[in-house]
């Protein structure tokens, strides 16, 4: 039966070595033309079927692939890591994710403890002695870190700034406040450079809050703004979740939005459009961004891949105008709907 058939056949019939017959079959390039038609011959006549298992064993692939996150817990990453599971999964390859931040010598032995063929990288604050040294195929989605030899996949955020940037000043906000995410980090590094470029285009008054990207810097964030002698009528958070803590901490300090203050998020996480207001919000396209990390780790195992540090042009943002944001509205007339409150 042609299940029984061993390479050992196939090497006699085609009158060659085991050896050549395997480098015939997994890396037909290093065999010459005339060999490897021979070979191919004796499979032909033989019926000899590849072990797929056994050749990926011997070659130690692992068919899988790994997602390194920093904070697993972050809603923004649901959207990219469902879509790079299914765009892996249709060529049969698993994926595996991972906390990026499982200490320095777990994060090294990802290099050779063979559990993955390729890496997805959404974090750029790794080592890049580190990150380099995994002599593996990597692609850098969302984050990025210059110093990583690998090619990127990344968000165009100084225009998503200035679209938050643009809205508010458009609307009437002539005093403005950004808070920003965590420092050293790449993201937060251009959402707050690209807010106080647009700021500075458009006239307007910019003041930055250093945060995070949490629930809880929003919070802090929004009694700092409280405590101001002249409030900003217009935020603009560095995500979503920051800019939900801000509104909710708003609430309690019996501010309205978007009636005393206009708020804008980043992201469009799952659950801005079922917030009360409805957030406006900058739209990251989480699924393309994940298909697209995908298909380039799944080209560069297959040989394809993109030159180190090469990037695409970056993926475009989209504006979400919902409800937390309104025409600022006169000092004066402030201080009337606030008396009559």
């Amino acid at each position: 039966m042609a299940e029984r058939v061993r390479i050992v056949d196939v090497a006699s019939l085609a009158g060659v070595s085991t050896a050549t017959v395997s480098r015939a079959l997994s890396a037909p390039e290093t065999v010459g033309p005339a060999t490897r038609k021979k070979v191919m011959e004796a499979v032909r006549t033989t019926g000899y079927r590849i072990n797929s298992a056994a050749r990926d064993l011997r070659q130690r692939r692992a068919r899988s692939i790994l997602i390194l996150a920093p904070n697993l817990s972050n809603t923004f990453f649901s959207r990219i890591f469902a879509a790079i599971q299914e765009e892996a999964g249709a060529v049969g390859l698993t994926v595996q994710i991972s906390d990026s931040r499982i200490g320095r010598d777990k994060l090294v032995s990802l290099g050779y403890d063979g559990r993955a063929d390729g890496i997805v990288l959404l974090d750029g604050n790794i080592d890049p002695e580190v990150v380099n040294g995994w002599n593996l195929p990597l692609v850098q989605l969302s984050e990025w870190n210059e110093s990583y030899d690998a090619p990127r996949l990344v968000f165009d955020n100084p225009a998503a700034a200035r679209l938050a940037v643009d809205h508010l000043a458009d609307l009437g906000h002539r005093a403005l406040l950004h808070v920003s995410g965590p420092a050293e980090n790449v993201l937060a590094e251009t959402r707050r450079a690209g807010f106080l470029e647009a700021a500075a285009a458009r006239a307007v008054s910019a003041e930055v809050f250093d945060g995070d990207f949490t629930l809880a810097a929003g919070a802090e964030a929004a009694r700092r703004w409280a405590g101001l002698a002249e409030r900003p009528t217009g935020v603009f958070c560095a995500s979503d979740e920051c800019a939900l803590g801000f509104i909710s901490e708003c609430g309690r300090l019996g501010v309205s939005v978007p009636r005393d203050v206009s708020v804008i998020g980043f992201d469009d996480i799952d659950f801005a459009d079922h917030f009360l207001p409805a957030l406006t919000t900058i739209r990251q396209p989480r699924e393309e961004m994940g298909r697209q990390a995908a298909r380039m780790i799944v080209a560069m195992l297959e040989g394809q891949g993109a030159a180190a540090g090469a990037t695409g042009a970056p993926i475009a943002p989209e504006l979400v105008v919902r409800g937390t944001t309104l025409p600022a509205c006169p000092a004066a007339a402030r201080s009337e709907a606030a008396a009559e409150g």
